[in-house]
Parts: structure tokens; sequence; C-alpha cells
């Protein structure tokens, strides 16, 4: 039986935290382990994981840390995974209880990468918008980065996919500690490396909006942010200089982070 291993960081989201652990409890497909990543949480975040791990100690393993943000907290679970794939949520998003079920056909089929549909959905589960995914299957990861980066706005996002769990590891990758656009950073350049690629028909992953935004009304960390993103810019051609791909892969992600960074320096105007 294949295995999902499931890394959820928490931080502080004691009010969103019963959903997810409980979208993750009511999966319809049985054979997943929830790594659960207390990161240095200040509210009850921790005491309530806790519970749900006593209680469902089959199922969910429980471990805390000091905090070391999302990225750390990510590698932190990565190190106890032992599915034969991986799958991110974040601790204030939720997913649909069929998902791993309906994506268990491409698995069987070995894919490094699964991509799946995400809505953007409120604070109350409404829907507010559906991510246009485009489909295809048995592509390379130069095929998929090309067809995703010119109509998906959404391709850098690390909870919208499945990894397989060896071809993570094999590569070594891991998310920049430190850094905003952790999943920008890192992503695109796991997707140009795979071998095998499916962009499916499946809905699963719900991204909740909600009403704060750490960012709003301060600079500081908003300028930090386009800053990280100059950052993984320069981090990305360094690396794809030892990457086997081709010429016109290269020139694309270099289009990509280009695209991105503008739109984030649109973020700073006002």
């Amino acid at each position: 039986m294949i295995e999902v291993s499931v890394i959820v960081p928490i931080y502080n989201v004691e009010k969103e935290i019963r959903r997810y652990i409980e979208s993750l409890i009511n999966q319809t497909e049985e054979n997943i382990e929830i790594i659960l990543v207390n990161d240095g949480s200040t509210d009850d975040s921790g005491n309530i994981a806790k519970e749900y791990a006593e209680k469902y100690n089959s199922k969910i393993r429980y471990y805390e840390k000091e905090n070391g943000g999302l990225s750390d907290a990510r590698n932190y679970g990565l190190k106890y995974a032992t599915g034969e794939y991986i799958s991110f949520v974040d601790s204030d998003d939720y997913i649909t209880e069929n998902l791993y079920t309906d994506l268990l056909p491409y698995m069987e089929q070995k894919y490094d990468m699964i991509k799946f549909k995400i809505a953007k959905v409120d604070e109350q589960g409404n829907v507010l918008e559906k991510n246009y995914t485009p489909l295809f299957e048995e592509k390379s990861g130069e095929e998929a980065f090309d067809i995703l980066y010119k109509a998906d706005v959404m391709t850098e996002v690390a909870w919208g996919y499945l990894y397989k769990r060896d071809f993570f590891r094999r590569n070594k990758f891991e998310f920049t500690k430190g850094k905003y656009h952790e999943d920008f950073g890192l992503i695109p350049l796991i997707l140009l490396k795979a071998d095998k690629v499916a962009s499916v028909d499946v809905f699963g992953y719900n991204y909740v909006q909600t009403q704060k935004s750490i960012t709003r009304g301060n600079t500081e960390i908003t300028y930090k942010r386009a800053l990280d993103l100059l950052y993984f810019y320069d981090e990305m051609v360094k690396k794809i200089k030892e990457y086997k791909i081709s010429e016109k892969s290269k020139e694309n992600i270099k289009i990509y982070y280009a695209n991105c960074i503008i739109l984030e320096v649109n973020n700073l105007k006002g």
C-alpha cells in the first residue's frame, strides 16, 4: 500500500487548528501519516495538536521545536516522513476528504510530482475562486514547467503538489530558512529536476483567505519580501548552471522569476 506523509507546520493557529486536523483525519484514504510540527507556538495550538496525537496515535505523529519559521518546520517534518509520497498542508488551510484517494491512481504510476487543483476560500469555507491549472500527464519536469509557468499563477506553491519522497530526498531539496517566498525559491527548481510530472483534474486544497495580513502597513517587512525575491533569483541563476536542462528551460525560469519580482514590486507602491 502506498502511504502519504502529510507535513503540517503549526504556529499560533489555535482558532483554525481543529478544522485542518479534522480534514486530515477524515480522509477516505486511510494509509496516511500526519506529521504535526509545532514551531514554538505561544498560544494553545500545541496542546490541541497533542490531544489529537494522543487520540489518533496510530495516524498522527507530533513534534515540537523552537520557533524557526515555516521553512524550518517543513524541513524538520521531512526528516521524519516515511511515506512513499509527501504532501504539505499549511496550518490555516484544509483539504477535501477525497484528495489522496483521488490521487492514488497517479501515485501508483510513480510520478515524481503530481499537481492538483486549488480553491481560494473565505474563513467560512465559501469558494471565492478556483485556480486554473492546465491538465497533462507523462511530462518531463522541463515540459511541465514550460506549460505551468505560462498559465498557472500557483505554479510555485509547495502545497499544490504531491512529491515522491525518494525523488525529494535523492536531490536533497530543502526550504531556505529565514526567507519569505520560500516556495518561490524552491518549487520551480524541484519541478525542473523531475523526470515524470502530471497535472490532474483532482480538486482538493482549500487556500483560506483571511482578513489579516502580516505585511499590511509594515513597510520593513514588505521590502524584505521584495529583497528575498531578488535573493532567490540570484540563487536560481547559480543553481541552474549545474542543471542538465535545455537553454530554453534556463531562459524560461529566468523569465518566470523576473515576472514574479515585477509583480511584487507593484506591492511596494503607495
